[in-house]
């Protein structure tokens, strides 16, 4: 089987001269991007990285952050991506997690960089100028060098993204080169792309929808528009510009380009596949999705970053809500809430835990020095999703929520304990519990349900979530002060009151304290 360096080396001698990757000025055919990358594994080399250490990137998409993808893919390097938002305690997490080597970072990104403690140990490659004794990116492509060869085989690790759970650390997901490749290829077949297929490089490289754009357009010698941060302007232009043919995106970004004043005046006709993943999406912006671009194909996407697909719908419109049947790498089963074995099954229109294959060509194998949560989560050869769902009467899966109350708004993960943890510490705030709610824009939005102790005003508690480091992403959209936070006998909160309305706003804001 293919290695993932050696599917690459096949598109360019396929092509050569066909446009592959384009960033602002940048423009490169594949046998130029092919020479990048060849120069950056020279670089890995004598930097000291070999086969089978992990390189932390904290990037944009940029074409720099594609290049390094690849260059890592032929240099057996384990590329660990992770948020470009990340502050300078998480990135110390990641890169001991991971047992880095080294870091690749940008503008956006040195001063989290510039504080963790563990980067400073390390060899650090910056895109954008000096860091002291860091490397310089620009410097690492502009040596020639021999076309690199691929170094290891498909059973070498490739990747590792980081998912993250309501109350514990994130957890590293390991990918193997032979399950990215099967990845890539199940997503060209099930989103039918074909030759000269354009994508738009929106969704970040450090998430599975970002990685597998990236791959499916250079295994069939497509072509990769980066767009290093959403810009509903910016995105229109390109699209136009690029003449983008395919979109996949999370719902949350689809809003905002058909909401936007600009997108009427928009040349989008040359997008003729639409596909989303990351959430839900309302029934309202499916059927304007569907009127605005009248695509020849609207795939929903459902799976992880740990088995890339679950199920597949390639006629979104037709069925709002439904996630579709299995992909063509994958069984899929709805178990009974709190199943121990795989072989407790739901009935037909019974909510349960979504389960899936673990021996899927796309799966991994296992979290990254996390035995107890592997064990949870793999059993009886069955992948425990944590996500809750049915199946209809047809055989179609629909997707309910989370088990673990995961806030998936705008496509983004959102722990609830890490926000009610940052409110927790406002001298004014009593009791907090935090929810997602349903929105057509976001598909959830985060809400915060505060029971006060003294005075404080929503301008307040904006300000502070700000101030406290707390990204733009997971600050709370909506803050309802109530007379008491819902909780069982036990002390647990009670979040399902809350999504139900199931509560008491507060009758008047607490007199000042003197």
């Amino acid at each position: 089987m293919f290695d993932l360096g050696t599917s690459f080396i096949a598109s360019v001698e396929r092509d050569p001269e066909a446009l592959a990757i384009v960033d602002r000025d940048i423009r490169l055919t594949y046998r130029q991007w092919y020479a990048r990358v060849s120069a950056l594994v020279a670089a890995f080399d004598s930097a000291g990285l070999r086969a089978g250490d992990h390189l932390v990137t904290v990037l944009q998409n940029r074409w720099e952050a594609a290049t390094l993808h690849w260059a890592c893919q032929f240099a057996g390097i384990v590329i660990t991506p992770i948020n470009w938002r990340a502050k300078a305690e998480e990135v110390d997490f990641y890169l001991e997690n991971s047992e880095a080597r080294a870091i690749v970072y940008q503008d956006i990104s040195v001063a989290a960089v510039g504080q963790s403690k563990r980067a400073r140990r390390l060899c650090r490659i910056t895109l954008d100028g000096s860091d002291g004794d860091a490397l310089r990116f620009s410097d690492m492509v502009a040596a020639n060098g021999h076309e690199a060869e691929p170094r290891v085989s498909s059973d070498a690790w490739s990747v590792m993204l980081y998912t993250s759970g309501t109350t514990s650390r994130p957890k590293g997901v390991p990918r193997r080169h032979r399950a990215e490749r099967h990845a890539a290829i199940a997503h060209v077949a099930q989103n039918m792309y074909g030759s000269g297929e354009r994508t738009l490089g929106v969704m970040p490289l450090y998430h599975t929808m970002g990685v597998r754009s990236l791959l499916s357009m250079s295994l069939i010698g497509g072509l990769f528009v980066c767009l290093p941060r959403y810009d509903t302007a910016r995105a229109l232009e390109l699209i136009a510009r690029e003449k983008i043919s395919n979109l996949y995106l999370v719902p949350t970004l689809y809003h905002d380009l058909v909401h936007s004043d600009a997108f009427a005046a928009s040349d989008v006709s040359s997008v003729r596949k639409l596909g989303f993943a990351g959430a839900p999406m309302p029934d309202g912006l499916l059927r304007k999705l569907n009127e605005a671009f009248r695509p020849e194909l609207f795939v929903n996407h459902y799976g992880s970053s740990e088995i890339y697909t679950f199920t597949i719908d390639q006629k979104a419109e037709a069925k709002p809500g439904s996630a579709g049947r299995s992909g063509i790498n994958q069984r899929v089963r709805v178990a009974k809430l709190n199943a121990v074995r795989a072989t407790e099954i739901a009935e037909i229109g019974e909510e349960g835990e979504i389960i899936a294959l673990a021996s899927s060509d796309e799966a991994f194998e296992g979290y990254w020095q996390r035995p107890e949560a592997t064990a949870r989560a793999l059993r009886d050869g069955w992948y425990f999703t944590g996500d809750t769902g049915f199946v209809d009467k047809d055989g179609d899966l629909f997707v309910t929520g989370r088990v673990d109350d995961m806030i998936v708004t705008g496509g983004e993960n959102v722990s609830p304990v890490e926000i009610e943890s940052c409110l927790s510490l406002h001298p004014a705030v009593l009791e907090v519990a935090v929810v997602g709610l349903p929105d057509d824009r976001w598909g959830k939005i985060v809400a915060a349900f505060i029971k006060r102790g003294g005075p404080v005003e929503v301008d307040e508690l904006n300000r502070f979530c700000q101030e406290s480091g707390l990204a733009n992403f997971k600050r709370p959209r909506r803050f309802v002060f109530v007379e008491d936070v819902p909780k069982s006998p036990v002390g647990k909160l009670l979040r399902r009151q809350l999504v139900a309305g199931d509560y008491t706003e507060e009758r008047g804001p607490p007199a000042k304290q003197s």
